[in-house]
């Protein structure tokens, strides 16, 4: 299948310190090297700690912030040779949701007002016509078209989010990047977003890139997973293939975190040692070996490549082979917990999922 989005060697470095006549004299390496691509109608998921890079990469990939190397090419076109005005026009294509729904929304435009922009802006549906494809954008996400006249503080959580996706769906986008769009939610509200956000890509073919540090919610939405530490990717495979035999230690690490609903359940539980190294002075050679419980002296040297197997499954670690089998990490179930479980569960085909709105979200 050709990818929809191919990123290869993004970098992006931000200057920390400057001497006295303004020359830069630190860095945040804050995205290193990072290489992946996403296909039509797939979700690739970025997980890693706070502070990896993961949020830096979505916005580099939409040109929000501008990367000092590396390639994004999106349908084989090159975005970083972009002008303005072509710039302007891949924007249709490529949208993005983020973290805390409140504070991307503008608090002095009503919803409609905030639906209309992007289709005034990119001239998609003519004037007359806009109201009705607000309704129907709210229709789409599971709110009643009466909201139009509101604005974002009239709304709960869950459904600001709601409009938040509504507007990035007004553009009729290919891919749209989910920047952790459910942690700011009670769990009851996440799996109804998760629900509509797998939906509305089955029904319009989106792609995703799912940022997230949880890892339930990525075992639940994502295709692929690619697990990033200290602005490097360590380990990219199927979610699947990932969560049933995770093989670099962090994503080890990462994995044996999930809590388990099974007290008795006999598992492996990976405690990382020391803190979190600094992106001002990232650790020589593997980035992760200040912390790794497997560390040979050639890691603290030898940078290790990100290499795949005939599965696609890629591990950047020296030691791969070496490493005993991560049984008993990966609780079976997925490591969801029980609320959030039955909840996906119910309100999955067909159950009602009101959010306050009285509206079917399953149906819609």
């Amino acid at each position: 299948m050709t990818a929809l989005l191919e990123v290869e060697g993004l970098v992006k470095h931000f200057v920390a310190g400057r001497s006295l006549f303004g020359r830069a004299t630190a860095f945040v390496k804050a995205v290193d090297g990072v290489s992946f691509t996403v296909e039509a109608g797939r979700t690739l998921a970025l997980v890693g700690e706070s502070g990896c890079g993961k949020s830096t990469v979505s916005r580099l990939v939409l040109r929000l912030i501008e990367p000092d190397a590396g390639s994004v090419r999106f349908e084989g076109r090159d975005l970083l040779a972009l002008d303005a005005n072509a710039l302007r026009h891949f924007r249709r294509d490529a949208q993005i949701i983020f973290q805390d729904p409140y504070a991307s929304l503008n608090p002095r435009m009503t919803v409609n007002q905030i639906l209309t922009e992007p289709l005034a802006l990119h001239d998609l549906v003519p004037a007359p016509r806009r109201r009705e494809r607000v309704e129907e954008l709210l229709r789409l996400v599971g709110l009643e078209p009466r909201f139009a006249r509101r604005y974002p503080h009239e709304f709960s959580g869950g459904q600001r989010q709601r409009i938040a996706i509504a507007r990035a769906l007004a553009v009729e986008p290919k891919l749209i990047i989910c920047d952790e769009p459910v942690s700011a939610l009670d769990v009851s509200i996440r799996s109804q977003i998760l629900n509509l956000l797998r939906d509305l890509q089955s029904r319009l073919g989106l792609a995703y890139i799912f940022v997230s540090h949880d890892l339930a919610v990525v075992k639940h939405i994502a295709d692929r997973v690619a697990v990033m530490n200290l602005g490097v990717v360590v380990e990219t495979a199927d979610a699947q293939a990932l969560f049933a035999a995770p093989r670099h230690p962090y994503s080890r690490a990462l994995l044996s975190a999930i809590p388990v609903p099974k007290p008795q359940a006999k598992r492996s539980r990976i405690v990382l040692q020391g803190e979190m190294p600094s992106a001002l002075d990232p650790p020589s050679g593997c980035r992760f070996h200040t912390r790794c419980p497997y560390v040979v002296e050639r890691c603290r040297s030898e940078v290790p490549q990100l290499v795949a197997d005939d599965t696609g499954h890629a591990t950047a670690c020296h030691r791969t082979a070496e490493l005993p089998p991560p049984d008993s990490i990966v609780p079976s179930d997925g490591g969801f917990t029980p609320v959030l479980e039955k909840l996906v569960a119910a309100f999955s085909g067909g159950a009602e999922a009101p959010d306050r709105t009285g509206v079917n979200i399953a149906g819609t």
